[in-house]
């Protein structure tokens, strides 16, 4: 089996066994199943499971950074379309995640439940906004690494690594080295992702055990706002950015770019898709190559719309649940974390979900709320990467255009729509990462 087969399986059994644990009344206060499987097995499990997403958190988004902004080669690269790109892919993950959240805000998702947390928990005022912004510069980047403070790991990723570009050549051997680190860390998350089936039963029993069905209908509801805002954006935002920045017509759009989102959605992974992905751009769609080549493979790097939403409805549906009251200044706090956290959100199944930690750690909602998403994650991962991967085509487009780099010809040519007879084949690995797309330009520095 699969592993999205593997922990939908594993969701199932859990709910299924979470419930029957519940409506029998085995989980009784002191009972030998209350002390000894729900708050024993099934709480270590997933306890432990929860500690080891907690930490990659870290040198996951150091080093994946590092190399994305290496990985550009020469900083003059960047110029008019890096440029661009960069604002395009920043503004259309804000606009996704602030009507995810205005959407979540509005339903009152998880609302009445006042769920607990097993583990000691006590949620701390968000921080001022003002605070946040200054915070965003560490005085101690090893202690803020240490205290796992993202937002100031992530200006000093991007400091460090553009710094690295300006050394030159001396500093390859560096850079090499945090890719072969970056390309390490990638391998931890396939190892522990591995285990998710095991512990998506365990956290989802203990759930389900503990809240009962009430909480099943929640998840019910997540799902199908999560899901919606995801379609919303797709189907909506981003066709409206294309018409109003390209002025192209999105009927064909959608049309072409069907092959994209259907091999995105059944890998669920940006970097996997990243040679469709660059195809369709290039030869169905009439995008220069010259642009193809940096945009596409810099938004499955950067651009993370679907990741976005599920973080804003993540956060508004745990808070809730928790009777977390996070307030204006907390949910801009969570928009703007999530729109540079995209930066470093690696392109492969489950990551979205590590950023989701560092998201929940910033404005002290529980951890192990993580536990209740992670049951439904792999469902919604496959829609969300859809979504990362038709923004990353949406933005080609548009810096394509503004560039005089797009054939409308080839764009509008209806007979190449279809699928090609011969299928397309490519590596089901993920793709190779942007720094390693773009040494070649570097080594030319």
């Amino acid at each position: 089996m699969t592993l999205t087969v593997k922990v939908i399986l594993g969701m199932v059994l859990g709910i299924v066994v979470g419930l029957a644990i519940n409506f029998s009344g085995l989980n009784a206060e002191g009972s030998f199943v209350q002390k000894f499987v729900t708050s024993g097995l099934f709480h270590i499990v997933g306890k432990m499971f929860i500690n080891a997403l907690n930490m990659l958190v870290v040198p996951l988004v150091l080093f994946s950074l590092i190399c994305g902004v290496c990985g550009i080669g020469d900083i003059k690269l960047l110029g008019k379309i890096g440029t661009k790109s960069f604002g395009f892919y920043m503004l259309t993950t804000a606009v996704a995640i602030a009507s995810a959240i205005l959407i979540a805000v509005g339903l009152g998702i998880g609302e009445g439940m006042n769920a607990r947390s097993s583990a000691e928990f006590s949620a701390r005022e968000a921080p001022a906004l003002s605070d946040v912004l200054i915070n965003i510069i560490p005085t101690n980047p090893i202690n803020a690494m240490a205290q796992g403070e993202m937002l100031s790991i992530i200006f000093f990723a991007i400091l460090l690594g553009v710094s690295l570009l300006l050394v030159g050549k001396k500093a390859r051997k560096v850079i090499d080295l945090i890719e072969i680190l970056n390309e390490a860390m990638m391998k931890m998350v396939s190892i522990i992702m591995a285990l998710a089936p095991y512990a998506v039963f365990c956290l989802l029993a203990k759930a389900m055990a503990e809240l009962g069905v009430e909480l099943f209908a929640q998840l019910i509801g997540f799902v199908l706002v999560a899901g919606g805002v995801m379609l919303l954006h797709l189907f909506v935002t981003l066709l409206i950015f294309l018409k109003v920045f390209s002025g192209l017509n999105p009927v064909t759009f959608m049309k072409k770019i069907r092959n994209v989102q259907v091999f995105a959605f059944s890998t669920s992974s940006s970097n996997a898709t990243i040679p469709v992905t660059l195809r369709t751009v290039t030869e169905r769609m009439g995008v220069n190559n010259s642009v193809a080549s940096f945009t596409v493979p810099f938004g499955a790097t950067i651009n993370m719309d679907g990741t976005a939403i599920m973080q804003g409805v993540a956060t508004v549906f745990i808070a809730n649940l928790y009777g977390v009251e996070l307030g204006m200044t907390g949910y801009l706090t969570v928009i703007m974390m999530s729109v540079l956290a995209s930066i470093g959100t690696a392109g492969v199944p489950g990551a979205g979900l590590i950023m989701l930690s560092m998201v929940f750690a910033q404005v002290g909602l529980p951890l192990e709320g993580i536990g209740l998403i992670l049951g439904v994650d792999r469902l919604l991962d496959m829609l969300r990467t859809a979504v990362n991967v038709s923004g990353d085509a949406v933005v080609s487009l548009i810096v394509a255009k503004s560039e005089g780099k797009l054939d409308e010809a080839v764009y509008n040519d209806q007979a190449l729509e279809s699928s090609d007879k011969g299928g397309i084949h490519v590596n089901s690995e993920p793709g190779r990462d942007f720094s390693k797309a773009m040494a070649t330009a570097y080594k030319g520095n």
